[in-house]
């Protein structure tokens, strides 16, 4: 066991969907069937990458209670760029945006990212 593993860390893998477009980001934000969390990660930033992990592992909704966006920020950065404009929320990375009929109702950046969070927000 090296010194950066956890052997009694399982890993865990959300559902997500992959966002590439803004016209695929337009038809998951008029979807108002369940909440829509939108993640922006960057790839080669340490503390997106930690973020996206902690949320993952912490993560304890059930698929059906909320879609999961993700938003590869170095491929897709229009996409950012849209979803900051339909929201009003200037962009930052990694940044968690919940979204229930239409509305913002969570909105983070870096390690403020909490899932539990996120839970609270949504059984209201």
């Amino acid at each position: 066991m090296g010194w950066f593993s956890n052997s009694s860390a399982e890993e865990k893998s959300l559902p997500w969907i992959s966002l590439t477009s803004t016209e695929e980001l337009k038809n998951a934000l008029e979807s108002n069937e369940r909440p829509a969390l939108f993640f922006k990660h960057s790839t080669r930033c340490s503390i997106s990458i930690m973020a996206l992990s902690r949320l993952e592992q912490r993560w304890s909704m059930a698929p059906e209670d909320c879609d999961l966006y993700f938003i590869d920020l170095l491929n897709h950065r229009d996409v950012s760029n849209e979803l900051a404009v339909h929201t009003h929320i200037v962009h930052q990375s990694p940044q968690a945006i919940l979204v229930r009929n239409g509305d913002v109702v969570y909105t983070a950046t870096h390690g403020d990212i909490d899932a539990e969070e996120m839970a609270k927000t949504l059984s209201h």
